[in-house]
């Protein structure tokens, strides 16, 4: 690591926006019922954005205040990276449009899609942009405007999904900070590509009358294979964070996963016996946000006086793709 920069967490922020949608809602809607919701997923409401708000809007939201918790400007940032399979428009970017919307710099700007994973991705990746000196401040988003992807006649699916933004500014530590990135590991197995998917709207299967009868313009996917597969991948995840750098879990404050499924959660905080009491669950307010969830819970936990700067926090994912990754700091 001679010779290279670390990276900070200097700034953070979320939005969600005003609109909810409570499992009593859907109740009316298809048939469930709260009490079935919540025992199976922990997932008591979730938001929905307005008519006409995009993906670069909540961006937007959530990217001003991260800015402003890291005492920054727009002109200050070098980078701007969105994970999202949500975004405004097939093209461009989402996040050519939110480089607009902030007045930034002509600066390089792009969307990430590793789903549920993508903030991590998009973590991992700023990382290594400042720890070879190429950028000092890279503001990274999570953004999911999910609810326009969601069959609500499907109560598979559409009891789980939220629309939500959570945003960081990463940027170039002093030397001698501790407060840094120590790690990020990431993952991909394309053989299970298939449990979870959008079939309609892409190159394979364009937009058509076909897709849309047979709502293949919605998400699909495979309950118990998720469920399995996510406990697996996000619990190795987080062994080899651990072990790569020679950490018990007993020296982690608190764990921040992909807020998916509270059964999910649980099961992989019991492969390391680590309390629930510091596992950061937010889900019950916002369902599964994709790339949004694990910085909206992040910037919740802060807020709410749970996570303090200078402890030790993990986070975790498992996507679409199947995606998964870890990334390990002192925040």
């Amino acid at each position: 690591m001679a010779g290279m920069y670390r990276s900070r967490v200097a700034g953070i922020g979320s939005y969600l926006p005003e609109k909810i949608l409570s499992n009593f809602d859907l109740e009316k809607m298809v048939e469930t019922s709260n009490q079935w919701i919540v025992e199976r997923t922990g997932i008591e409401r979730r938001h929905i954005a307005a008519e006409g708000e995009g993906t670069s809007d909540l961006c937007l939201r959530a990217a001003q205040k991260a800015l402003a918790d890291a005492n920054l400007t727009a002109q200050d940032i070098d980078m701007i990276i969105v994970g999202t399979v949500t975004g405004d428009r097939q093209m461009p970017s989402t996040a050519c449009y939110v480089q607009s919307k902030l007045g930034c710099r002509n600066i390089v700007a792009f969307d990430l899609n590793a789903a549920c994973s993508g903030f991590l991705y998009s973590v991992s990746i700023a990382d290594q942009f400042i720890r070879t000196g190429m950028y000092k401040n890279v503001l990274v988003l999570g953004a999911e405007v999910l609810s326009r992807f969601v069959n609500f006649k499907d109560r598979e699916t559409c009891i789980l999904f939220g629309d939500g933004a959570g945003a960081w500014v990463l940027q170039r530590a002093e030397e001698g900070d501790r407060n840094v990135i120590a790690s990020s590991h990431l993952h991909a197995d394309g053989d299970l590509a298939e449990l979870l998917t959008l079939p309609g709207g892409g190159s394979l299967m364009p937009q058509s009358q076909f897709v849309l009868d047979n709502n293949l313009h919605y998400v699909s996917m495979k309950g118990r294979e998720i469920f399995k597969n996510a406990v697996r991948t996000m619990a190795l995840c987080c062994k080899e964070a651990l072990e790569a750098n020679d950490m018990s879990p007993d020296k982690v404050d608190w764990i921040v996963p992909h807020q998916a499924n509270k059964r999910i959660v649980e099961a992989v905080a019991d492969q390391f016996k680590f309390p629930m009491e510091r596992v950061i669950l937010y889900l019950h307010e916002t369902g599964n946000t994709s790339s949004a969830s694990i910085p909206l819970a992040f910037d919740w936990a802060v807020q709410n006086g749970k996570i303090k700067r200078g402890q030790t926090i993990l986070l975790t994912a498992f996507g679409a793709g199947l995606t998964s990754g870890s990334v390990l700091l002192r925040y």
